[in-house]
């Protein structure tokens, strides 16, 4: 209904100010946007997709926050089968309906499906059950989860306790679970939506009249009737509650009771266990059962550029409009100064809209890395870039992850108060995401898997110093050791003024940790847990020192231009957001830098002033820089962070005319057990009950001077 408020504008219109800002700019916006989002016709396919999302009433995000957590299951699950539908009705290719995922931004129940589950069966699986389990994967005529972490063990894989015992009388497979720890847990869709998983379980064969463990397996299994939807007899099955994020996926629980599956239950690509004498082939390289794990952490380092750069997009618009203080030096009678403008906001903001650029180049590579290992596997059985593979993605799942992270709960809080809004965007984004830190391999727990990488590499160096290599990492090690035989003092590096300097920096700083955690490991015999900080902070400088290779090498190859191609305007911008990037990264980490003499220490006091210069470089160029990313407000959901910049009018129309508790009028007396005026006092005890899941009895009436005058049953 229409009222007084109709009338009222913002003090300075939002959308003059960004429209300065832009003008601000010599960015060639859609140029850099096609830069950045040309693979597989990303712009396009969200030109295509993001109407038909729109245009249906069940992707309105208006009233996503005020919802339970049951209604955001069966909300979500309404959507998936909805997108489904989509898909068939616009002949969508499964890259389409990832992307209109990717726009509705909800962990779909079905999310699983195409991903670890089909990539699951793609990769470990046979001919045979391939060609049996694909088909239906594909025309979704079954549902899939993946369910390896138990209540007992997530990053520790080799200790699941779940048990697939050989029978070779029957030649079927037993799932059991011996204890509760083994409950399978946290597993997405597995709750309430999958009818079919990949279960991980120790492999146990007959041998001397017991069971011997091979270490954990995969398996495909039917888990729920088809029909029922109940789970079979032997699984007890659920949804393990409410969590921090992912209101709308399933995440359960399951355990099996002595459960039979048959033989070609077991993916047997690599492994696999004779029908008939009951015997263990093991695969040639153990690294291929990481198969699955390393296709998700390649994904999750490509996704977080493009959620960082959200809450980057959100706090940069923001901030260019929020007005706060007069220049205490200024006369006293002009505007209040834009907070972007404030030293202390930039510090925060520019640096994370550097690093969006840096992941993206990382993710770039790493898909690269990833897709030209998987074929080298596939045509001709060549696993020798696996174990690069699988490390490096450990390393940058963990630091990438950490990285957009944190960029959220920063951006949140340089937002000041309006950051703690619903109407942010700021909130979900950061409940959602704040998992990947933990999922697929716990951040602190997986750069050990690169630093031991780290550690043979640097153990074949030591020994091998002198001969010639082929391999990157070898011919990196080795140059770092021939240079320490010949020169006694390190390298003296013009970090403020070369790149050359500048990269040089950050690998001697990873040469040497990676050295000096190979002396305490192998020729000290120190012990691994001891050494974790150690190992962790290793394997932090060599991911650190990757993304600013990999940010460098993308643009500033002479031999290899950027592609799609770039002007010289914008390319002389992003090379101010590489060195912003490496400063800032220099700076926070400045000891480690310092301590491994991978700068002067003359060199220190003159860093932040020429982080604070690069910034101001920035600045006039910071919305547009945002803008490329063709984040639609669809998907950003932000008032804050709305391309027109009308952001105090959106903020208040969300407030008062979108937010259910300004629908109904409360009886705040507190004699009365009504709630809602008119409801009466026995419907809100009903619906009191329903919240809280008691039965509410009445507290009695009270007279006006707070005295009890009956009880009420």
């Amino acid at each position: 209904m229409p009222d007084f408020t109709d009338s009222l504008s913002p003090a300075e219109s939002g959308p003059d100010l960004l429209k300065k800002e832009r003008e601000r700019s010599n960015i060639d916006v859609q140029q850099l946007s096609e830069h950045l989002l040309s693979r597989d016709g990303f712009l396009q396919r969200q030109k295509r997709v993001l109407p038909i999302v729109k245009s249906h009433p069940i992707f309105s995000k208006k009233n996503q926050l005020n919802l339970a957590r049951p209604h955001r299951y069966h909300l979500g699950l309404a959507r998936a089968k909805t997108l489904r539908r989509l898909a068939i009705q616009h002949s969508w290719m499964k890259e389409d309906h990832a992307h209109a995922e990717y726009l509705v931004d909800e962990m779909s129940p079905y999310h699983l499906q195409p991903t670890m589950f089909a990539t699951s069966i793609r990769e470990q699986g046979d001919e045979a059950q391939k060609a049996h389990w694909l088909p239906k994967i594909e025309s979704w005529s079954i549902i899939g989860a993946y369910a390896q972490t138990e209540m007992g063990h997530g990053s520790n894989v080799r200790g699941l306790e779940l048990e697939a015992r050989w029978d070779p009388s029957t030649r079927n497979f037993i799932l059991h679970s011996p204890t509760l720890t083994s409950s399978k847990w946290w597993n997405g869709a597995l709750g309430r939506t999958a009818n079919h998983a990949i279960v991980v379980a120790q492999l146990m064969l007959p041998q001397n009249g017991g069971y011997k463990s091979y270490g954990p397996h995969q398996f495909v299994l039917q888990i729920r009737n088809m029909k029922t939807g109940r789970p079979l007899d032997g699984i007890a099955i659920g949804d393990i509650g409410p969590k921090y994020g992912y209101a709308s996926m399933d995440n359960g629980y399951m355990l099996f009771d002595h459960f039979r599956v048959p033989h070609s239950a077991m993916l047997c690509q690599y492994s696999k266990v004779d029908p008939v004498k009951g015997t263990y082939t093991k695969p040639e390289n153990p690294s291929v059962v990481y198969g699955s794990l390393t296709y998700v952490r390649a994904h999750i380092i490509m996704h977080a550029r493009l959620i960082l750069a959200r809450a980057v997009t959100i706090a940069t618009r923001y901030t260019t409009i929020r007005r706060q203080f007069q220049d205490r030096d200024g006369t006293g009678t002009g505007p209040e100064m834009v907070v972007l403008d404030y030293p202390t906001v930039q510090i925060r903001i520019l640096p994370l809209l550097a690093t969006t650029f840096a992941l993206h180049y990382t993710g770039e590579a790493m898909y690269d890395l990833y897709h030209s290992t998987r074929a080298a596997i596939d045509k001709s059985g060549d696993f020798s870039g696996l174990a690069e593979m699988h490390a490096a993605s450990s390393g940058l799942k963990s630091l990438c992850t950490s990285l957009a992270a944190d960029g959220i709960e920063t951006c949140r809080r340089a937002m000041g108060g309006h950051g703690f809004s619903g109407a942010s965007g700021i909130v979900p984004l950061n409940s959602d995401y704040l998992s990947k830190p933990t999922v697929e391999g716990d951040n602190w727990m997986i750069t050990q898997q690169l630093a031991s990488y780290l550690i043979k590499q640097m153990d074949e160096a030591v020994k091998h110093t002198n001969e010639p290599t082929n391999i990157p990492l070898q011919q990196q090690y080795r140059q770092f050791l021939q240079h320490q035989q010949t020169n006694k003092e390190p390298p003296e590096l013009d970090i403020l003024n070369s790149d050359t300097a500048l990269l040089s920096s950050f690998r001697h700083r990873a040469c040497t940790l990676a050295q000096q955690i190979h002396t305490a490991r192998i020729t000290q015999k120190q012990s691994w847990t001891s050494l974790l900080i150690s190992l962790h902070t290793t394997a932090l400088a060599h991911s650190q020192y990757l993304l600013v290779l990999y940010f460098h090498r993308a643009l500033f190859t002479p031999s290899s231009p950027p592609t799609p191609p770039l002007s010289s305007s914008t390319l002389k911008t992003l090379h101010t957001l590489f060195r912003l990037f490496a400063l800032s990264t220099l700076h926070t980490h400045l000891a480690s830098f310092l301590l491994t003499s991978s700068i002067a220490p003359k060199t220190a006091p003159d860093i932040l002033p020429r982080i604070q210069a690069l910034m101001l470089t920035i600045r006039p160029h910071a919305v547009s820089l945002v803008d490329a990313w063709g984040i639609p407000d669809y998907l950003l959901e932000s008032a804050l962070g709305r391309y027109d910049g009308d952001v105090y009018r959106e903020l208040f129309r969300r407030a008062h005319r979108e937010n259910p508790l300004n629908r109904e009028v409360f009886n705040a007396d507190w004699k009365s057990e009504e709630l809602v005026v008119g409801e009466g006092e026995g419907r809100a005890r009903e619906r009191v009950g329903e919240m809280v899941g008691e039965r509410i009895e009445g507290d009695g009436a009270w007279d006006g001077d707070g005295e009890r005058v009956k009880a009420k049953l």
